[in-house]
Order: structure tokens, then sequence, then C-alpha cells
């Protein structure tokens, strides 16, 4: 029995997890993003049923395996504190803590769509990109636990010989990202940025299902915006598998439940890996919600 937290911006989803997945005991409180004491109190109130059970975390953010420091963007009382060592003597428990991208794919491989492979790359397309890269059951977690940020790197880049100006209509402008850099793929790929992206093509202020929605009836704005979003993000991609050789890539987050969106990924994606292939690569998650709580369940101790 594992006691697992689903950590983001707005909820912390808690369930006590028991073998085979089965969740049990599930509740969602606020996550009390400016307040470090409150966070953690929120955390050990939720744990006081089961003393001494292993409480395993999935948050939206990044732990430093080298400092232990947890960076999160959505949760600003998290910067410079050591959440794991912190929760070990407030809770009284073993903790272990991992991103929730790297919890979506590890669920994923281990109860979902991606059972029976052995090399996992699992993508969010929500409101922003992330990712998480899984071998043999196990997260890779690499260089300052950041492998599977394939939305952090900037893939639209302006010519070196031609002056880009703001209003230049056939060039993609280099949009600010949140991670401090211009042009990362989370600034065009997300479901805000497909707005933004869809305004800058010439369509009308609307929201990412109205324009897949729109996409997928044929209409003419929308397909303009979407061929612009399939390029980038099927060349992004191709990048991922050539470079780790996944054979599946299960797809969560809100732009994930067009099935339509994933098959035409799919195809523009396996256009331009090196390995030719008729079976598709990209599919969608099976878990939905639970696969932060799951694949948390799943942590193991290094």
């Amino acid at each position: 029995m594992i006691l697992c937290a689903d950590i983001g911006g707005s909820f912390i989803d808690f369930a006590v997890v028991k073998p085979g997945g089965k969740l049990e005991h599930r509740v969602a409180v606020p996550t009390p993003v400016d307040d470090l004491e409150a966070f953690v109190a929120a955390l050990v109130t939720l744990c006081l049923r089961w003393p001494g059970i292993p409480l395993h975390i999935a948050i939206a953010g990044v732990e430093n395996p080298e400092t232990g420091i947890v960076h999160a963007a959505n949760i600003p009382c998290l910067r410079r504190a050591s959440l794991r060592e912190l929760l070990k003597k407030k809770a009284n428990r073993p903790v272990l803590i991992a991103n929730d991208a790297d919890c979506f794919a590890l669920a994923e491989a281990r109860f979902g769509v991606a059972q029976g492979h052995n090399n996992v790359f699992g993508i969010i397309l929500g409101t922003g990109i992330g990712g998480g890269h899984v071998l043999n059951s196990e997260i890779v977690n690499g260089l300052g636990g950041i492998t599977g940020e394939w939305g952090h790197s900037p893939v639209v880049l302006a010519p070196p010989f031609m002056k880009c100006e703001p209003d230049h209509s056939d060039v993609v402008p280099l949009f600010k990202c949140g991670c401090g850099q211009s042009g990362c793929l989370d600034t065009i790929a997300g479901a805000r940025a497909l707005e933004r992206l869809h305004l800058w093509a010439g369509g009308e202020s609307t929201d990412s299902r109205s324009i897949l929605a729109a996409w997928e009836r044929g209409e003419k704005q929308a397909e303009r915006t979407l061929s612009v979003y399939l390029s980038y993000v099927s060349a992004s991609l191709a990048h991922v598998i050539n470079i780790t050789g996944s054979t599946i890539l299960p797809v969560g987050g809100g732009l994930g439940n067009s099935r339509s969106l994933i098959i035409a990924l799919d195809c523009a994606v396996r256009d331009k890996i090196l390995y030719p292939t008729t079976k598709p690569l990209l599919v969608q998650a099976t878990l939905g919600t639970e696969a932060g709580l799951l694949g948390a369940a799943c942590l193991i101790s290094k």
C-alpha cells in the first residue's frame, strides 16, 4: 500500500494505491501555492490516517536529483525548498517525488496502453507541453531531472540571414516562453499557445477546442493553423523518436483527447523518422486522471 499525491497548481489529488493499481480513499484539496507551511501541512493532514506508510508524489515540476530542490513554476512556495526532506520529517514517513509527466509515462507503461513496451516516451499535450521517458519500467531522470522536457528547447528559429520583423506574416513569431527562452515548442503547441498561434495565422480569438473542431470540419483558417502546428510538433517528436528509439508514445492532456489530432500527428511523425513503419507510434493514453497517482505508486528509491 502506498499513499500517493498528484500535485498541480490548483489541486492536490490524493489516494491510497493498493496492489494492482486499485485507488481508494481518493480526495482532492486546494494546493496552497504561496505558503510552504500550509502546503506541507495539507500533505501531512492527508496522510494522518496511515502512519508510517510511504508517500509518493507526482508534481507539476522537477526535483533536482543532486540538491533535492523542487522547481514548480505554478507553486511559488516551493522555491529553494528541499520538499522531500521536509516532508520526511513533518510526515514521519518515507517520501519519493517525481515529475507528473514522468509519472504519467510510467503509469501508462505499467498499467495502460504502453504495457509490454520497454522503451516508452509519454507526451502531454495540455495547457503546456510535457513528457517522460521510461526504460524497462523505470523513469529516466538524466541531467538535473529534465529528461522528457521536449517542449522546452527553441524550435522556432529566425533564419540567421534574415531580419524577421514582428509583422512578417509568413514567419512564426519568436514567442517568449515561461522557461525564459524564446521560440520553444511550448510557445506554439500547448492549448493556450495553439490559440495564440491561431490568432497569428489570421483566425479569430477562440479556444483550442473550437479550433480543433473547426479543423476537423475542414475549415480553411483552422487548417492553416494546424498545418503550422503539425509541422513543428511532428518534427520535434521525430527528433525524440530518433534519439530515444521509443516504440510507443502515449498521448495525454486536453489536446490528447482529440483522436483526429493524434492520428494526424502520428502520420506526420512517421513520415519524418529514420525507421519506416506502418504501425502507429502515437496512441491515446488510457488512464486519464489516475495516471499521476498510479505512476507515483510505481516510484522506487535509488
